[in-house]
């Protein structure tokens, strides 16, 4: 074993069905089918998507060597769960699940699992489940394959820290705007906006990729395993008070940019889209925002 002679453990992250989710809601199956008919609907794809994650779960676990610890992790508790430096992760899902799972890793690997390569792109989930058993021999031996992965950091001037996968958002946790004044490159200005974007190049594909198609002059962006990041400003305003010149950057490892909260209330910084897990931004306090220093530690083979 490569962790020391330790009994490997494996964490297996995963998240609700959308069918067990429904269900949940409505009570029962037959009350979920039931609304699902009326609206001309049918629990079909549901089923067959629910299925399909159910199985691979299933083959994930039957690979696992009896001897070796186990820990099934629900999405919803990513934040409460603490890992081990020498844990094994498997993230069983969608891509996004390996993102929300990278913001409280530590250079522990993570094996992507796909249940459904006809919905998921596969990206980050990139193995099947019947492959799960010789990768994870891999993991456990320090021979498997990894790619790594850059990821954007947060950092608060009180200490406190958020990192995600794809990309950050700074802002207003509501509709309204975001007050704040910015800071890159020797140059600052107050700003009124829709929020700063920070995206990684995992993230280049997704939301940060739609802001770039629209702007005049679009940025190169970031590759996944590229020490760099790149920022957006989203709709910034022009007034007496605010400006509108600098509205977004490549920022290269060692290079941060900085916001400066003007927002008595709302201000939040979050990442990969889950905004429970916030940073808050009250007025007077100061962001850095740039490269991360760890990687995720993506398994791509054996």
């Amino acid at each position: 074993m490569g962790n020391g002679g330790r009994i490997p453990r494996v964490v297996v992250v995963t998240r609700q069905s959308d069918y067990a989710a429904l269900v949940a809601r409505h009570g029962t199956r037959a009350q979920a089918t039931f609304l699902l008919e009326r609206r001309g609907q049918s629990l079909a794809e549901l089923d067959r998507r629910h299925a399909l994650l159910e199985g691979a779960l299933g083959a994930v676990s039957r690979a696992i060597p009896a001897e070796w610890r186990r820990h099934r992790l629900d999405r919803a508790d990513l934040a409460r769960f603490v890992f081990e430096p020498g844990d094994l992760v498997v993230a069983v899902g969608q891509d996004g699940l390996v993102a929300n799972a990278a913001k409280y890793l530590a250079g522990q690997p993570v094996l992507g699992v796909n249940p459904d390569p006809e919905r998921n792109d596969g990206v980050l989930v990139r193995h099947r489940p019947e492959r799960v058993a010789a990768l994870l021999e891999a993991m456990a031996a320090g021979r498997a394959e990894l790619e790594a992965r850059t990821l954007a950091e947060a950092r608060l001037d009180d200490g406190q820290r958020i990192l995600a996968l794809n990309e950050l958002f700074a802002g207003h946790r509501s509709h309204q705007s975001a007050r704040y004044r910015i800071a890159v490159a020797g140059r600052e200005e107050h700003q009124s906006s829709s929020g700063v974007i920070v995206t990684t190049g995992t993230g280049a594909t997704g939301w940060a990729r739609s802001i770039n198609q629209e702007r005049r002059s679009p940025l190169p962006l970031p590759g996944p395993t590229e020490a760099a990041v790149a920022f957006f400003v989203r709709e910034p305003f022009p007034s007496v008070g605010t400006g509108t010149t600098i509205d977004g950057a490549r920022l290269p490892e060692g290079e941060r940019l900085t916001l400066t909260s003007e927002m008595s209330e709302g201000g939040v910084i979050f990442g990969d889209g889950i905004e429970e897990d916030r940073l808050e931004l009250p007025w007077g306090t100061r962001a850095e925002i740039g490269p991360a220093a760890g990687r995720l530690h993506l398994v791509r083979g054996a």
